[in-house]
Formats: C-alpha cells, sequence, structure tokens
C-alpha cells in the first residue's frame, strides 16, 4: 500500500511537470496570411493599420468590408485615399467604373496585390511575375526612382518580399515609382483625370512582419506617401476578409427590419420562457396509505374458524405445542413426559409458583391420556398457559 502511494505521488507529480511545461512553453509562430488589421500575426496588417495616423494626421480612417460598387455609391464619401491590400483583389467592371470616378475626382487609390483579378489584368494589360534568384533572396533590391525619395537608397527583404514584378503593362499609361536591381518594375502609376491608380506588386510589405524591420517600415510609409491628402483614407477589407454581410448566416434576416425585429421578438421569448422553465419541477408526491397491521384479523380470522368447527382437542394441542416451544428456547427444557420431575425442573428455572406448574402439567398429562377436552377443560387450559406467559415475562 506504501509502494502505491509512492508511485502515485511520483506519477502525479510528473502530471503537474507537464501541465506547466505546456502552459508556459513558447506558442508556436502562425504564419497564416489574411492582411487584417486586428491580426498581430507576421502576415496581418495590425502594425500598418494602427500607424496611418502617423502619414494621414489629419485624416479620417475608415474601414470598408463592401464591394466598391456599394461603397462609392454612397453621397458620403469624402475626398482621400483608397488603400486595398490583399493576395487577390476581388473587383468587377462595375467595381472599377465607381473607383475610377473617384479618382477622376481628384482621389488616389492604392492597390496591393499579387493578383489584381481578372478585370484589372485585362484592362490594363498587367502581369505580375516573380524573380528566380539563383542563391540568396538578398541577390533582388529595390529603389524608388523619384529623385527625391533617393534612388540609390536601397532596400532589401526577406521571406520573399520583394521578389515580384510587373513583367506586362502598358508603358505608355503607366508611370514606373519603383524597381528592383534588375531593372524590373515592381511599384506603378496610372494617372485617371486629377487622381492616380498606384499598383504595388506584393501586398506583403505591408505586413507585420516587414513594418517592423527598418527597411520594411521605411519602404511602407514612402509609398503611401504618394496618397494625396483628403479628408478620409478609406481602408479596404472586402478582398482579404470578404462581405461582413456574407459571414452571417443571419443576413437575409438582419437585412430586413421587420424580420430581423421578429428574430430579436423571438430570442426574448425563448430566454423569457427558459428562465420561467428552468425553475425545478416536482411531480405530484402520490399518497402512500400505510401498511395495516393484519395480524389481529388473522388471529381473528383464524380463532372463528376453530371456534365454528367446535373441535376443542386440536386448539389445545396446538397451544401445548407452542407453550413447550416457548419452554424449550426460554429455558433450555424438553419435556420427555408430563411428570413431577419436568414441573420441579421447569419452577426452578422460571422461578414460577410451583402450584401453577403442577396444575399446567397435569391438565397436559391429561390431553396426552384422554385425547378428549371439553370446552371447560379448554378455557382453563387457556387460563393456566396465559398466566405463565405472564409470569415468565
Amino acid at each position: 500500500m506504501k509502494q502505491l502511494k509512492t508511485y502515485l505521488v511520483i506519477g502525479g507529480a510528473l502530471l503537474l511537470i507537464y501541465l506547466v511545461a505546456q502552459y508556459y512553453r513558447p506558442k508556436p509562430i502562425n504564419w497564416t496570411v489574411t492582411f487584417n488589421k486586428e491580426d498581430k500575426i507576421p502576415y496581418g496588417t495590425y502594425v500598418v493599420y494602427n500607424r496611418l495616423k502617423d502619414i494621414f494626421s489629419e485624416q479620417r480612417i475608415r474601414t470598408e468590408r463592401r464591394a466598391p460598387y456599394l461603397t462609392f455609391t454612397e453621397d458620403t464619401v469624402e475626398t482621400g485615399s483608397y488603400i486595398l491590400i490583399a493576395q487577390t483583389v476581388k473587383m468587377d467592371e462595375y467595381d472599377f467604373h465607381k473607383l475610377r470616378n473617384y479618382m477622376l475626382r481628384g482621389n488616389t487609390v492604392l492597390i496591393a496585390a499579387y493578383y489584381p483579378g481578372t478585370y484589372l489584368t485585362d484592362s490594363l494589360g498587367i502581369k505580375i511575375s516573380t524573380e528566380l534568384n539563383q542563391g540568396s533572396e538578398e541577390n533582388t533590391s529595390l529603389h524608388f526612382v523619384n529623385p527625391s525619395l533617393d534612388p540609390s537608397r536601397k532596400y532589401r527583404f526577406d521571406k520573399g518580399i520583394g521578389q515580384q514584378y510587373f513583367s506586362g503593362f502598358d508603358t505608355s499609361k503607366a508611370v514606373v515609382l519603383g524597381m528592383n536591381n534588375r531593372g524590373h518594375a515592381n511599384f506603378i502609376r496610372y494617372t485617371y483625370g486629377k487622381g492616380n491608380l498606384f499598383l504595388l506588386a506584393s501586398p506583403f510589405f505591408f505586413s507585420n512582419y516587414n513594418m517592423l524591420k527598418p527597411d520594411g517600415a521605411e519602404y511602407a510609409s514612402k509609398t503611401l506617401s504618394y496618397l494625396k491628402p483628403g479628408k478620409e483614407v478609406v481602408w479596404d477589407e472586402f478582398s482579404s476578409l470578404g462581405n461582413e454581410d456574407d459571414s452571417s448566416p443571419m443576413r437575409v434576416f438582419l437585412r430586413n427590419p421587420s424580420l430581423k425585429w421578429a428574430w430579436y421578438l423571438s430570442l426574448f421569448s425563448l430566454l423569457i420562457f427558459v428562465i420561467y422553465e428552468i425553475k425545478r419541477r416536482q411531480r405530484i408526491i402520490p399518497v402512500i396509505e400505510p401498511l395495516k397491521n393484519t395480524s389481529a384479523d388473522f388471529v381473528r380470522v383464524v380463532g372463528r374458524v376453530y371456534y365454528e368447527q367446535k373441535d376443542h382437542t386440536d386448539i389445545a394441542k396446538k397451544k401445548v405445542v407452542y407453550l413447550l416451544e416457548f419452554i424449550r428456547s426460554r429455558y433450555h427444557l424438553k419435556m420427555e413426559k408430563p411428570d413431577k420431575k419436568f414441573s420441579d425442573l421447569l419452577s426452578a428455572k422460571s422461578g414460577i409458583d410451583n402450584v401453577l406448574i403442577v396444575d399446567l402439567v397435569r391438565q397436559m398429562a391429561q390431553l396426552a391420556r384422554y385425547n378428549m377436552v371439553s370446552e371447560r377443560e379448554l378455557i382453563e387450559l387457556n387460563k393456566n398457559i396465559e398466566s405463565f406467559y405472564q409470569k415468565s415475562r
């Protein structure tokens, strides 16, 4: 037993150590690509979104999870800039039409994506490719073309950031703003009226991982400096996260005010019902009648049967048998025959008057001899037996 307790203590201690180690061990890095402004993982955009005020200090930052067609249909859209950072751009002809009108009014749009979408690639004739470096990733460096941004300043990145470039675009319409050391453009601009469309060949320039490095932070800030000041900056999450309404299975109810209030009313009614029904229910406990003592009834019935049969001898014999069994179990005496010797022993052991015992033994001897008992004799025998029971207590 002591050895078992030792094993249990050792096992419990090892289990506790394991649980503590699992709790405090470093969590693995989540390399999932989300470009979500709420994510602090390497490929989220928490850092750049929360530092936009450093560049656009006088502008309001507004987040949109709707398609550009719906975003720019509203009359509340202010002048400013539109930023879209995603792996793939979800934009069709109608979206770009609204976006172009937005730029024609003097606003700027920045799209940083691996794949700008079918409509943009077809209408603008752009194609994005990746540099195939032989050896280290650091063979590729990036720089800006604008003299005011110091073209001699080289920016180097790891994790494949900066390897993408525009292998095809309309040189008669696009202006190259940045390129790599191989002369391939990775940052270009299209002009629409008084506004501009800026295309960057990779969204990872604005990831948390890149923003926390000196080259990455400086490159991202200079890229954003091309955006025109205005009243607001629209941060697009439609391409990276999808439509906010599509994420809710109750979107049909929530769009319709009547259905929405019916849904809320149903929830409230269900809540009231649950609170009311949560009280413990106790089914009715049936009244159980206590068991009756039928011993007296049984004796009464049996006695009536014997009385009606007038079989006094049988009753006397049974009473004598019960008496002898009582004497045997109480005083450990067994009557061989009803004589003086038995009466003396019984009187000595029980302490009962010898006269009663002698009379009782005489009656038992008479019953054994004649095997016939009258009603009067049965009554006298019963009186003596009852008297014996009372005095033996």
